[in-house]
């Protein structure tokens, strides 16, 4: 009985999931996630309290998967900073290729929710985010450079702009623009 609860559990998380990431929390219902994952809405709540401890379970899921995802991308962050930061933008590049691309999905959230400071979706956004800065801080420190966490810091906050710029306009050429004044930044 408990394994089925588990798998339960973990395909209610799996049609939130699709559903929050395709068309954002706010314009997801409980109905429409439980219909989703093939149960009833009281079965739902039987495993999460509310919409907001769903989306929490969620986001720490996810957010596992994706550091997991950019620690393997980050093994590519090697060389000089300069090449650092050339393999940075290439690889938001090739992401932002991808079909039906969306930016992060964090940052997306975050941005939903920013009347809610105290949301758990946006800590967890946050420590995402502090995480994958201070990976490319690492990358940096690595390869020599001074102040390697205020650069990080930096050039995260390019990629970050380039990505919803890239949004707003459908132009992958931010991805371009931010990768010369990353490179500014190091030089």
């Amino acid at each position: 009985m408990a394994r089925d609860r588990r798998i339960t559990r973990k395909n209610i998380m799996d049609a939130a999931y699709v559903l929050f990431r395709r068309r954002g929390y706010a314009r997801v219902n409980v109905d429409e996630i439980a219909d989703a994952a093939g149960i009833t809405k009281r079965t739902l709540y039987s495993h999460f309290e509310s919409k907001d401890a769903l989306l929490e379970s969620v986001l720490e899921d996810q957010q596992e998967l994706a550091f997991a995802a950019f620690q393997t991308f980050g093994k590519q962050l090697t060389g000089t900073p300069a090449d650092i930061v050339r393999t940075f933008f290439r690889e938001l590049a090739r992401w932002s290729n991808s079909p039906q691309w969306s930016g992060s999905g964090f940052t997306r959230l975050a941005m939903e929710l920013v009347d809610l400071p105290g949301h758990p979706a946006r800590r967890i956004a946050s420590r995402h985010k502090m995480q994958l800065e201070a990976h490319l801080a690492d990358a940096f420190a690595a390869a020599g450079l001074k102040d390697a966490k205020d650069c990080a810091r930096k050039i995260w906050l390019i990629g970050e702009g380039a990505m919803a710029l890239m949004i707003i306009h459908g132009d992958a050429s931010y991805c371009d623009a931010a990768e010369a004044a990353a490179l500014a930044v190091i030089a």
